[in-house]
């Protein structure tokens, strides 16, 4: 079959003669641009004995995926983007893994990403830099850059990542594509190399809305062995994701926090929001100091955090990390007992403070990133970009609130802009509503990079 980059998995589904060959054309399109784009670090062949435990009656059966390479896979060796790991092969799948597999998707490969997930840019010294499909000379973000630039560009039709500073959504934002953060326990992180106990999240990257609340529905739950899980029903995500947001009351964050932004992305921004207004909505604008606190903590406990799970390494065998890996690392080694029991009093705080805005507005709106995709070339330090594209993603990791990026316009020089809808703890269902509001009456999600 000819390769339609623009098709949905909810698309598919509707086709059995369309589905059965989507696998075999997303292969050819890695074979065609994985060298360009370097968006995987495995590509999992067919014939893998790890393909043999997928169900063929499953919902997703024939549907393309693919995995960051954090997801442990039975029998496929999971680097976590790291030279510590670049020949662990594992023996059972992660928990997400295997919720695919019982539903029949074909795992295509393990995404590229920055170095342990501790990073934005997915420069990763020993692997190769992913490179964004709308231009390969600039990063694709991170840390899952390699799943969203394998959704941008058809190499898959959806893919797994991890998120603790805005891991998900800042690549979906700067390639173009839907990336969902739900709350904190939502998705099992059973099997997930970890970078922060306390604010790692797993979700999909996603060509529509749609696609990313199916996924949802099939990933979210309960699991017993894993100490991040939370025992919140699930809901039904696609029940009512057209109803509109007519009557709602949104917040459109402002403020000097905001307003350091590009002013390309406030002006689509606030065109996002003008629309949500023209769908009946309520749209205020509200200055919300206390996101750049949040964004602080967040980044103290990340490096902190990823230095107490990688002590024996960082003590034994520093010269194994990249540099800008190696300094976070050691940064988070350093920060001092108090300060890390501030940051996270911090998160007490914020989740609770969060908690109140929610029970005021549906939704708040602001920037995934203030800034579109940096030249690689000019990123002479990886670890430095993170304040900046953190920014806005960073303090949700740290209240654990639900949060979605998607496409909602380009920059002059033709590079995607993405906006963030949040909602309060549980709410994703409001987020992906609002969502798909918002993409079915615009055309951004349908722009595809010419490669």
């Amino acid at each position: 079959m000819e390769f339609d980059p623009s098709l949905t998995i909810t698309q598919a589904l509707q086709d059995e003669e369309t589905r059965l060959g989507l696998t075999q054309a997303c292969y050819r399109q890695i074979e065609r641009l994985n060298p360009t784009i370097n968006a995987f670090i495995t590509v999992i062949p067919p014939s893998t004995g790890h393909a043999k435990g997928r169900s063929s009656q499953g919902t997703l059966a024939g549907i393309p995926i693919a995995v960051k390479d954090l997801y442990e896979t039975a029998g496929v060796r999971t680097t976590a983007g790291s030279l510590f790991f670049k020949d662990y092969v594992p023996e059972q799948d992660a928990f997400a893994v295997s919720k695919l597999q019982a539903a029949g998707a074909d795992i295509v490969g393990k995404t590229n990403t920055h170095e342990i997930a501790l990073g934005v840019t997915s420069i990763n010294p020993h692997y190769g830099s992913s490179r964004n499909p709308w231009d390969i000379t600039r990063i694709t973000g991170g840390s899952s850059g390699g799943s969203a630039a394998a959704v941008a560009t058809g190499m898959c039709m959806v893919a797994l990542g991890t998120d603790t500073g805005g891991s998900i959504r800042i690549p979906a934002s700067l390639c173009g594509v839907v990336g969902l953060k739900p709350t904190y326990g939502r998705i099992s992180l059973r099997g997930v190399f970890p970078l922060s106990w306390n604010l790692d999240h797993a979700g999909p990257l996603a060509r529509s809305v749609k696609d990313a609340a199916l996924l949802l529905q099939l990933l979210a739950g309960y699991d017993v062995d894993d100490p991040s899980s939370a025992d919140v029903p699930v809901d039904d995500y696609l029940n009512d994701i057209e109803a509109g947001v007519k009557g709602w009351r949104i917040a459109l964050a402002v403020g000097r926090f905001v307003e350091v932004s590009d002013a390309e992305i406030l002006t689509a921004v606030r065109t996002a929001a003008r629309y949500f207004e023209s769908l009946g909505a309520k749209v205020e604008e509200v200055d919300i100091p206390w996101l750049y606190e949040a964004a602080v903590a967040n980044g103290q406990m990340v490096q902190a955090d990823g230095a107490a799970f990688h002590r024996e390494r960082l003590e034994k065998n520093p010269e194994l990390f990249g540099a800008d890996v190696r300094q976070r690392l050691e940064t988070g080694r350093d920060l001092p007992s108090g300060a890390y029991v501030l940051a996270r009093r911090k998160q007490v705080e914020v989740r609770r403070r969060s908690e109140g805005f929610f029970h005021q507005y549906e939704a708040l709106l602001l920037p995934s990133t203030p800034i579109p995709a940096l030249p690689i070339d000019d990123i002479e330090n990886s670890a430095s970009q993170a304040p900046a594209l953190t920014r806005f993603t960073a303090p949700f990791n740290l209240s654990g609130s639900p949060a979605l990026s998607l496409p909602c316009g380009f920059t002059g020089s033709g590079l995607p802009i993405g906006l963030q809808i949040v909602g309060g703890p549980w709410q994703e269902a409001k987020v992906l509503r609002a969502g798909q509001a918002f993409e079915q009456g615009t055309e951004w999600h349908k722009r595809k990079p010419l490669l």
